[in-house]
């Protein structure tokens, strides 16, 4: 099939580039299609705070009343977490740093917010998006992409807009560099008790429980409803827990457990976060290509934002396009560069993106040192940052460690298998190979730590037999912690449809 422009992936970033082209006059009829891998739109995303700058520049109209979960920020807080045990195991920090602060920005949910974009780019007419449909590779002749190719059908295009995330198989095929610092982020989305006391739009961000390494949030939506997670990086060479076991933990922690206590899972979710930034910023356009989004390296490890982020660089590709469609311009590497990098790296994500740089490095040498580095990073706009590099993930399984029994309660309280089943529908649709493979057995049976079944977000991947993990496509939720986790290599992870059915995350 024959298009002018073919996107990969439906996030913000996507949704951004097609915003900005669907509300550019005068260009010639397109044929633009989006293919997802999700099977809904706004499916395998995750809740967020942002102070939404991009979105609110190409979306001047919004009204927040017209997106479920999605409302200003009104009130925010840093806390430091200490263990339960401790006489005072919480501090409100007294002073939030510039960098950090969200104060009037957006609580949403992601996935609430890309269906209401995604209906108003089909309902003006410039695009299809198709979910259901993961991209398994670019096509590439002579050094150009010339477009995709999915299961029975190649779609050519003169332009391939890569947005497919940090684990995407488009876009992994065709970066030149990997990202060396990652994160499983973990959340649930919470029906309060009706006793809760915390309005609409706060935000609690904290550190240091369950782990030192490990951060926290605490976003409450409208309606009682809240997002509560963490974010397991991957300087924590030896994790003791599951992340899942870390959430469940962090939620009893005293300081959040007395408003979520009596409160209902309504949904949950896993993703992976490329933490390295700017500092693993990947090929971002070639002949026929220019990549958006968190996998072109946006995410902004300093502020703690990515969405927004996101959504600026697919508005910039789009201005980027317009100006050359208009002039009649070929799409070469040349003129994207001139039109699209130039425009990002004279604007704020990259000014941002510099300060952000080396930001957290310092966290390679532990917590205290860690967020020092942060500060430094923060107050002198990057020029000062302690610096560091990522150790090789362990091999070695962590010591014991003696964590009290989670007090399952049945509503959210709920052991892994459970949330699988009551906060999301997890679906592998026929027609499909395993998307998860054990590409070297004899590796495997000699890997003292597997890591890829530890950090796995939905149970999926387990012991098998002779030590070789197994893969189970029902219970994937396509988060994509197990590449990064797999210090030996050995692990391949392609295109896949299915996942977590959630609009609420």
């Amino acid at each position: 099939m024959e298009v002018d422009i073919v996107c990969v992936g439906f996030g913000p970033a996507t949704a951004g580039f097609l915003t900005a082209i669907s509300q550019a006059p005068g260009l010639p009829p397109l044929q633009i299609v989006c293919y997802e891998r999700a099977d809904d739109i706004g499916f395998g995303v995750s809740g967020v705070v942002t102070r939404a700058r991009g979105i609110r520049a190409s979306l001047p109209g919004l009204d927040l009343d017209q997106i479920p979960m999605a409302t200003r920020v009104t009130s925010e807080k840093v806390v430091y977490l200490r263990p339960p045990s401790r006489a005072r195991n919480a501090i409100d920090l007294p002073y939030i740093p510039p960098f950090l602060r969200k104060h009037d920005g957006i609580v949403m949910s992601i996935g609430q917010f890309l269906q209401y974009a995604g209906g108003q780019i089909m309902g003006a007419g410039v695009a299809q998006i198709w979910p259901g449909m993961p991209v398994s590779e670019a096509i590439v002749e002579d050094g150009r992409v010339c477009g995709v190719r999915l299961a029975g059908m190649d779609v050519r295009a003169p332009l391939t807009i890569v947005g497919d995330g940090p684990v995407g198989a488009v876009g992994r095929q065709l970066a030149d560099s990997e990202p060396k610092e990652w994160a499983v982020g973990m959340k649930m989305v919470v029906d309060l008790p009706e006793s809760a006391t915390l309005p609409a739009g706060t935000v609690l961000h904290t550190f240091g429980y369950p782990e030192p390494g490990i951060f926290g949030f605490l976003y409450v939506h409208p309606g009682n409803v809240a997002s509560v997670g963490i974010f397991v990086p991957s300087w924590m060479q030896a994790p003791t827990q599951t992340a899942y076991e870390y959430l469940q933990h962090f939620m009893l922690h005293p300081y959040l457990w007395r408003h979520l206590q009596g409160g209902r899972l309504r949904s949950w979710g896993a993703k992976s976060l490329n933490e390295a930034g700017r500092t693993a910023t990947p090929l971002l356009v070639g002949d026929g290509f220019a990549r958006i989004g968190e996998g072109s390296g946006s995410t902004n490890v300093l502020t703690g934002s990515g969405v927004d982020e996101a959504w600026t660089t697919g508005v910039q590709l789009a201005e980027g396009v317009i100006e050359l469609l208009r002039e009649g311009k070929p799409l070469t590497r040349e003129n994207l560069e001139t039109a699209y990098l130039a425009r990002r790296r004279a604007s704020w994500l990259e000014t941002e993106a510099q300060a952000a740089a080396h930001a957290r490095d310092g966290f390679h040498h532990g917590l205290l040192p860690g967020l020092l580095g942060m500060a430094l990073a923060g107050f002198s706009n990057g020029r000062v940052a302690l610096r560091g590099k990522p150790k090789p993930l362990s091999d070695t399984p962590p010591p014991p460690r003696e964590w009290p029994p989670i007090p399952y309660d049945g509503r959210l309280l709920v052991s892994h298998q459970d949330a699988l089943l009551m906060g999301g529908k997890v679906q592998a649709p026929g027609g499909f190979e395993d998307h998860v493979r054990f590409l070297d057995p004899a590796v495997c049976r000699r890997c003292g730590y597997q890591r890829c079944i530890q950090m796995c977000s939905g149970q999926a991947i387990a012991a098998g037999d002779g030590a070789v993990p197994s893969f189970d496509r029902e219970k994937c939720v396509h988060c994509g912690a197990c590449l990064w986790n797999c210090r030996h290599g050995v692990l391949a992870f392609q295109a896949g449809a299915g996942g977590l059915h959630s609009s609420e995350n």
